[in-house]
């Protein structure tokens, strides 16, 4: 009878032992002229300045052709919004027809991606749950004034002071 870590060898055996030819190969690439490549250090850990670049941020655009707007979380917001408006791949499905897109708002001062998470998904969530105002007018001004009324009530809801919120004036 044949045992199952012979015919399921990855499952059992992680690590099966190599055949000599395989051997051979592995001595003659250890012992060629090629420099080795380096090896990172501390556990792969990235150092501070690398940390401090890749700040998360939640922001909020706004179509130019539509009434209609769109909440993400990023670490670069320029490459997002090229994203965004099709200038690279990437952007959101969601975001495709409403191009081009225009910066209106962005929250910055998040310590990591799971608390921008959080908080674009509070945002979005109050968001849908409040009563929209039906005003005669600019569709955009309406939709802006609901999300930011959102925005203030998820401030004063949760401590938000470690944040910067900068909305951005838009021409319409």
């Amino acid at each position: 009878m044949e045992r199952m870590s012979t015919r399921f060898r990855s499952i059992k055996n992680p690590h099966p032992p190599s055949s000599p030819a395989d051997k051979r190969k592995e001595e003659t690439a250890s012992s060629s002229s090629s420099p080795a490549l380096p090896q990172k250090q501390n556990g792969g850990t990235k150092d501070p300045e690398t940390k401090r670049a890749s700040a998360w941020s939640v922001y909020l655009i706004v179509s130019s052709r539509l009434p209609k707007t769109y909440v993400g979380v990023t670490t670069n917001i320029i490459r997002r919004l090229k994203q965004h408006n099709g200038e690279l791949r990437g952007g959101a499905k969601a975001s495709s027809s409403g191009r081009p897109w225009v910066l209106a708002c962005i929250i910055q001062g998040f310590k990591d991606q799971s608390e921008a998470c959080v908080f674009e998904s509070k945002w979005k969530g109050i968001s849908r749950k409040m009563p929209r105002k039906k005003k005669e007018g600019c569709a955009l001004n309406s939709l802006l004034e609901h999300r930011e009324a959102a925005l203030n009530r998820l401030r004063a809801s949760f401590d938000c002071s470690f944040l910067q919120v900068e909305w951005q004036s838009i021409s319409s």
